[in-house]
């Protein structure tokens, strides 16, 4: 979801991309280095015989992994609009969309960039825990390969179930709905969007007298 959020309102009527240019990229990344490094944490290179790197530490934010990221966010844009039809996608990108098989045969290629094996870990008077076992030595590869693991991991759950695009005016934002009622992403779209119907109902008031 944070990475699907990189695309979104700008308070005045327009989109912010936060991944359009190289360095909002890489300020996007610096921002995100927590939600980043958890993504990649499960994953451990046997070369390097290492713990794994950070989404900020080793990790080269170049123009090639950019394109990568934002290959990944349009596959699972293109997807997200899927989840909610037929109800009308984000209309950030609603024109442009990638055809739903472009869509799924990107995810699933980025996703198998890294090659990766189940591994249980069970340390002495602890719990056991489940984490993922690479060779992959580039934490580019690594970050991009979980970044579309995890979106397959929430288009196939249950979550996917409670996907909705706001309904608020100028709003373009995909969210998940925590209670049945729940229309918009957040408390100040909800906001905006009653003033808006308020003012709808007054001019039609007016248009009529």
């Amino acid at each position: 979801m944070e990475l699907v959020g990189t695309i979104r309102h700008d308070g005045d009527g327009g989109v912010l991309d936060d991944l359009d240019t190289l360095r909002g990229a890489r300020r996007w990344f610096q921002q995100q280095s927590a939600v980043l490094a958890d993504a990649t944490s499960t994953a451990t290179s046997t070369a390097t015989a290492t713990a794994t790197a950070t989404a900020t530490g080793d990790l080269v934010v170049d123009e090639e992994l950019r394109q990568a990221v934002v290959g990944v966010r349009r596959a699972v844009r293109a997807l997200f609009a899927r989840v909610v039809s037929p109800a009308p996608p984000s209309p950030a990108d609603a024109h442009r969309l990638l055809p739903v098989e472009e869509a799924l045969r990107l995810l699933n290629a980025a996703a198998a960039r890294e090659p990766v094996a189940p591994q249980l870990r069970w340390p002495a008077e602890e719990q056991p825990t489940a984490g993922l076992l690479s060779a992959e030595d580039d934490p580019g590869v690594r970050l991009v390969a979980a970044l579309a693991r995890d979106a397959v991991d929430f288009l196939s759950g249950p979550q996917r179930e409670h996907l909705r695009a706001c309904r608020a005016p100028r709003c373009v934002r995909y969210f998940v709905k925590s209670h049945g009622s729940q229309a918009w992403c957040k408390p100040s779209c909800g906001n905006r969007a009653r003033v808006a119907r308020h003012y709808e109902r007054t001019r039609g008031a007016a248009g009529r007298g």
